[in-house]
């Protein structure tokens, strides 16, 4: 008998969770962060100092509604104020002002951003996480060669290689390879001391010759072979002075190319068994010399290597840290005209005031840059209401910092065993991006760090009931795991039971009583659109991968039909897309048409606009139809209106055909069908699609074009839709080849395959084909 697990059982997040936890961490968090890194201004002569005093900085509300940034073609953006002070060391006088810095676009309740009235998504990014990995590598002579690559915060390599000889050589961004005691050595280490904390001192001493006997010896001669190989830029004359020579190689190359962060320290003490702090985030001697010992460890086979394509050698860059590094560099750009203007406001004998010296523009033309022309912040693709939803959830490995699509390798493009449960083995991008581009599974979250997360039950003997816990590909990979079948929940045969189950990257089959985590969900492994396809367990990973595909590409029909086989998703795509109307309070409906919905609730009365065949950036129909009548009592949400492509407030992308299967000699699986003619005469699968057409009017060298119905080369009932000013007339129907405008030197036809109703705006010549 199974037993009832329903106080267990947890709830399918909402599908755009991802995006509003990356932004509400960057707003919580991020901002603090960056603003408490801004330094402390001060003119050439340390008499004045500007600072930001960020403890109390604040967002103000947008003046603007979302629907009204789309038609006026603004951004939706929120202003913030930090307040600010001006110091006078000399007469110990201080001003401070609360000052606007600049406007920071906010997401809205479809988890996108409205930028210059156009709708855009963040993607997430993954890559390889900050710290150090080993691998080998096979000489032409068949030797192994092991290296060890130090990765730091911002994407920079730094490698350490053991050669045949044991020689252990330093290169730093593919430049001329250095012996590994030399930047040890520029670090502030001598010689006894790096012999005093390495396992293996007579490696090191094995190969060391005079010159570099003598290298190691003279910390300022190490410092200057360092400074040239590496930090130097051009070949620059060196004057030599050691106190301010080591702080400029600190700052220029410790400091900037070997930050690891707070990840990278973490990963870094983690992996070479260090005990450093985790708030000193640069890298240090000891991470080098425990570095070189771990590389040599490999060299003899007593330490293993590391797998780069494991998911706990990787993290998320979400919404918040690529939001977050575009505020970090604005503030930068705002550091500099800041100084700037101090400094010539000081010069010309002139007192400024904190709004004087800031402004603007930094911030704001960042941000337009940022969703303007960077690679992970596309338009939003709005085909139907499933692509709303993926977009959102898809993570890249390309972009800044990642991989390129024409030098990835098989090896990175394939499914690895740690993506069990946090990104989806089936939905990927077709074409040059396959294996780079993939979508997140339905419980994937991403946790501290950047890790991805999947929820599974934890089965204790000690606790009666099971523990939903979320874990990282590193905390569950010494676990055994398998899957939340019926036999999971029938206490009465576990016992006796095999299961299959995975255990280190490896598929077994275990008894029940060896189980340590299980599934939550039979669709937890897969993506949205993956579980929208019934039976996928019996179909092929090819096929799945086009059917998941195809839905994507699905326009909206002008008859939607609710599927008669689903999988129980249906409800919530449509739901978290946001193309449907829902109470967000209950109360009475005083009136309902095809354009809004006007009800009271509480006493107040509230006024829902409805979408009237608005065009998609993707040409297709944005529209909702009313689903309440005059006098219902409607509850907190409960459906209003219908949007595109779902009945009942479900997903409803295609209609329900019969198909005959016409296999021949046992080919053609799937392939070949046999249709009826009723799909076409009946318009079964006919769509609305609205596109805009401009026109300009030029002034050219026989004079002004203007717009006319005079063409003399047209019979009369080819020009009958059109008006005397050369325009055709609202509510035409046209048919293909029709002539839609005429202008003086230039003739526009439009050459359309289907019949479609035209619509048009007089004023801005802007033109609308359904």
């Amino acid at each position: 008998m199974l037993q009832d697990r329903n106080e267990g059982m947890s709830t399918i997040p909402g599908f755009s969770q991802i995006q509003f936890e990356g932004f509400c961490r960057f707003i919580d968090q991020g901002l603090m962060e960056e603003l408490s890194k801004f330094p402390k201004i001060e003119d050439p002569d340390q008499e004045t100092e500007f600072q930001f005093f960020v403890e109390t900085y604040h967002l103000v509300e947008p003046l603007i509604k979302e629907r009204d940034a789309v038609y006026e073609s603004l951004t939706y953006s929120s202003e913030l104020y930090v307040p600010a002070g001006l110091i006078w060391k000399t007469g110990r006088n201080r001003q401070e002002q609360t000052i606007l810095i600049g406007n920071i676009p906010l997401m809205n309740s479809l988890g996108t951003f409205i930028v210059n009235g156009i709708y855009r998504i963040v993607i997430n990014q993954i890559l390889q996480s900050p710290g150090i990995y080993y691998r080998s590598e096979l000489d032409p002579k068949g030797i192994a060669i092991y290296t060890g690559t130090i990765i730091s915060d911002w994407g920079g390599r730094s490698e350490l290689k053991i050669d045949r000889k044991a020689r252990i050589w330093a290169r730093v961004s593919r430049k001329q390879k250095i012996s590994i005691l030399v930047p040890s050595s520029a670090m502030g280490s001598n010689l006894r001391e790096i012999l005093d904390n390495v396992c293996y001192p007579e490696i090191f001493l094995s190969f060391l010759n005079d010159k570099e006997k003598q290298t190691i010896g003279s910390k300022e001669t190490a410092i200057v072979e360092f400074y040239q190989q590496f930090a130097c830029v051009g070949g620059d004359p060196l004057s030599f002075d050691s106190e301010s020579f080591c702080e400029k190689l600190q700052k220029k190359f410790f400091q900037q190319r070997c930050e690891l962060g707070k990840i990278g320290r973490q990963n870094m003490n983690q992996r070479l068994n260090l005990d450093i702090p985790q708030n000193n985030t640069f890298l240090l001697p000891r991470d080098v010399l425990a570095a070189a010992d771990h590389l040599i460890g490999m060299k003899f086979g007593m330490d293993p290597l590391d797998d780069m394509n494991h998911l706990k050698n990787k993290r998320i860059r979400s919404v918040a840290d690529l939001l977050q590094d575009q505020f970090g560099l604005a503030l930068v750009r705002l550091e500099d005209t800041v100084r700037r203007t101090l400094c010539g406001a000081i010069r010309h004998n002139f007192r400024p005031t904190p709004q004087n010296l800031v402004t603007s523009t930094p911030l704001t033309t960042t941000y337009e840059s940022f969703f303007g022309l960077h690679p992970l912040s596309p338009v939003w693709d709005r085909t139907n209401p499933l692509t709303q939803i993926v977009h959102g959830r898809k993570v890249s490995c390309l972009g800044p910092g990642g991989l390129t699509a024409r030098t990835a390798s098989f090896r990175m493009r394939d499914i690895h065993p740690s993506h069990y449960g946090r990104i989806c083995p089936i939905d990927t991008a077709e074409g040059i991006n396959v294996g780079l581009v993939g979508s997140f599974a339905i419980h994937a979250r991403i946790g501290p760090g950047g890790s991805l997360e999947s929820p599974f039950f934890e089965i204790s003997e000690r606790a009666k009931e099971e523990q939903v816990v979320s874990l990282s590909s590193r905390r569950d990979e010494y676990s055994v795991v398998s899957t939340g079948t019926s036999l999971a929940l029938n206490l009465d045969s576990q016992e006796e039971q095999v299961v299959p189950a995975r255990f280190r990257q490896e598929y077994l089959t275990l008894a029940w009583d060896q189980i340590q985590l299980r599934s939550i969900f039979p669709f937890q492994y897969f993506s949205i659109g993956a579980s929208l396809i019934p039976f996928i367990e019996h179909n092929d990973g090819n096929r799945a991968l086009m059917s998941s595909n195809m839905q994507r590409q699905a326009v909206p029909l002008s008859g939607s039909e609710k599927c008669i086989v689903g999988t129980g998703l249906e409800r919530q795509v449509a739901l978290d897309s946001g193309v449907s109307a829902i109470a967000e309070h209950e109360g009475k409906i005083l009136y309902t048409d095809t354009e809004k919905i006007i009800f009271s609730s509480h006493g107040d009365t509230r006024n829902i606009p409805l979408l009237m065949y608005q065009r998609s950036n993707k040409n297709t129909c944005m529209h909702q139809k009313s689903q309440v009548q005059r006098g219902n009592w409607i509850k907190k949400g409960q459906l209003l209106a219908d949007g595109v492509a779902t009945v009942g407030g479900e997903l409803a992308l295609g209609k329900n055909i019969l198909v005959a299967y016409m296999p021949w000699e046992g080919y053609n699986f799937e392939d070949a069908v046999l249709i009826s003619e009723r799909l076409v005469y009946g318009e079964i699968f006919t769509s609305f699609h609205i596109r805009k057409y401009e026109i300009q009017i030029h002034v050219t060298s026989e004079g002004p074009e203007r717009i006319t119905n005079e063409i003399p080369h047209l019979e009369a009932h080819l020009l009958r839709h059109l008006d005397r000013n050369g325009i055709v007339m609202l509510g035409s129907w046209e048919e293909t080849g029709a002539t839609i405008l005429k202008t003086r030197y230039s003739l526009v036809s439009v050459w359309y395959m289907e019949r479609f109703l035209l619509l048009f705006t007089y004023g801005n010549m802007k033109f609308r084909f359904m």
